[in-house]
């Protein structure tokens, strides 16, 4: 394969080269030929051109202009692939024709903020495939009373069944970053034990109450409901935020609402 051009730092990117792992990813998504495939982050093309052969068409964004011809040399031109060099976080899924399989190398740099964008098109989405910071995926599954479990976490285990699938070595990337990576599955939902009458409401519980973790849920969410309305519904007040599950925070978001 033709190596990458050089790297803009600021996008924090950091190439897939190894085979081995590239290989068991392809293995993982197995798509197939009529799957509505999207690849956020292709760079010079790692995963692109394995998928591309199993598709029947292929849409890929991609920020970072300068590599687009790059990639579309490495994929050899097909007119199977369809690139928008576009800044992912203002692209517009709804042009594409769902259900949408997502696939990627996440830029360390916006991964938290695009993950919490995609639930916005969560409807659209079949499945999403993702490399993360290794911290970053062990965060989306952590459960509850672990150091890890906080916002992100809730907020896209509500949405999405979370399966950290691979860990993945720093040598697997170039240039290596200094920071392992992790390959995760997210599902979005069918069912959900309880719903959230109010999204945007639950969105906002949430974030309160991990803005103050250190607090009480009583005191981090005291502008919002009463010690005694979270006893009504079974939460001990003098909980931390962290030791709540995701049922109890859409239980405290449903009584407010």
């Amino acid at each position: 394969m033709i190596p990458p051009p050089p790297k803009k730092k600021s996008l924090g990117q950091h190439f897939l080269h190894d085979q081995n792992i590239i290989n068991q990813i392809i293995k993982l998504v197995a798509p197939k030929p009529s799957d509505n495939l999207i690849e956020i982050g292709p760079g010079a093309g790692a995963l692109t051109t394995k998928l591309l052969p199993l598709v029947e068409s292929l849409d890929v964004i991609e920020f970072d202009q300068r590599i687009i011809p790059t990639l579309e040399k490495n994929c050899s031109y097909s007119p199977k692939l369809h690139i928008y060099n576009k800044d992912v976080l203002k692209f517009d899924f709804s042009q594409l024709s769902p259900p949408l399989r997502l696939v990627g190398n996440l830029p360390y740099n916006i991964s938290t903020p695009l993950l919490f964008y995609l639930l916005k098109n969560i409807n659209m989405i079949k499945d999403m495939y993702f490399m993360l910071q290794k911290e970053v995926a062990e965060r989306i599954a952590a459960p509850p009373g672990s150091k890890t479990y906080g916002r992100l976490g809730v907020m896209l285990q509500y949405y999405c069944e979370t399966n950290l699938l691979l860990h993945i070595g720093s040598g697997a990337f170039s240039p290596p970053p200094k920071v392992s990576s992790a390959f995760i599955r997210l599902t979005p939902r069918k069912n959900h034990k309880i719903i959230a009458l109010d999204k945007e409401k639950f969105s906002e519980i949430v974030r309160f109450a991990f803005g103050q973790r250190r607090k009480t849920i009583a005191n981090s969410l005291k502008k919002l409901i009463s010690a005694s309305q979270l006893e009504e519904i079974g939460i001990n007040p003098i909980s931390r935020p962290e030791q709540l599950s995701v049922d109890e925070f859409v239980l405290i978001s449903n009584k407010i609402s």
